[in-house]
């Protein structure tokens, strides 16, 4: 799979990317650096405890690595949970934070597909 069959797979904005990264090879570069970012994991881990100022944190996070490397339907699904987060609508997250576990979980899926 190319970059760009990796973007159309998870739903991002390719040409948006590499209109700021400008080589195929840099954009790779960067998104595969996503698999070991662990801001997911600290997201789900702090939901679970009812940590919401450390959920809000990883989800903000995971919003801003999303908007630099234009993974659209993560960051769209991650903004809507950091909202909700930021505004302590604690009871409103359950199907946000299940966006956003499908949305991560289809990024993953493609970018692991790359090159193969």
């Amino acid at each position: 799979m190319t970059i760009k069959e990796c973007y159309q797979k998870m739903g991002g904005d390719y040409d948006e990317v590499f209109s700021r990264f400008r080589k195929d090879e840099r954009i790779q570069k960067f998104v595969l650096k996503f698999l070991d970012d662990k801001s997911y994991e600290l997201l789900c881990e702090s939901l679970k405890s009812e940590n919401y100022d450390e959920a809000f944190r990883a989800a903000h996070t995971i919003k801003g690595i999303c908007q630099n490397l234009s993974f659209t339907k993560l960051y769209q699904s991650s903004s809507q949970l950091t909202e909700l987060l930021r505004g302590g609508k604690h009871d409103q997250i359950d199907d946000y934070v299940q966006s956003v576990k499908e949305d991560y979980l289809l990024t993953v899926e493609a970018i692991q597909e790359l090159d193969k």
